[in-house]
């Protein structure tokens, strides 16, 4: 029997309205349930990436949320199958149009490895709390 504990998701987006796509990559691991990380492939080939809250994807998919680098939120021209993903950094500004559909199947398989509200289950605070003390 084959068990993961991780769903990664790779997709094309739009960045900043530009016409040619973006790759990107949605990870969910189980070590870390109540994050997701979401990475863009640049034109030299690095991958930037940023991790926030698995919650702030759920919560976007119905209305606007996040209040610091990452928001995300349904698209505003009315077009129910488009969400909007900002991010920002002293670096920069970019948006990013997501596929609702990719979207929820990613949401949807992280939730068959850590169901919300169970999270807490997956989390080791002890070893978190040993990395926080060897710094």
């Amino acid at each position: 029997m084959h068990t993961t504990d991780a769903v990664h998701q790779t997709q094309f987006v739009l960045l900043n309205e530009s016409t040619t796509p973006v790759l990107s990559r949605l990870s969910f691991h189980v070590s870390e349930p109540y994050a997701v990380t979401v990475a863009f492939r640049t034109e030299r080939g690095r991958w930037i990436e940023w991790t926030f809250a698995r919650e702030l994807l759920v919560t976007g998919l119905d209305e606007p949320t996040g209040i610091g680098d990452v928001r995300i939120r349904p698209d505003l021209s009315e077009d129910e199958a488009l969400l909007t993903l900002e991010i920002e950094s002293p670096d920069g500004y970019a948006s990013f149009e997501l596929e609702r559909a990719d979207l929820e199947a990613f949401l949807d398989s992280s939730y068959e490895l850590v169901p919300l509200g169970a999270e807490s289950e997956h989390f080791d605070i002890d070893g978190l709390i040993e990395e926080i003390s060897n710094v």
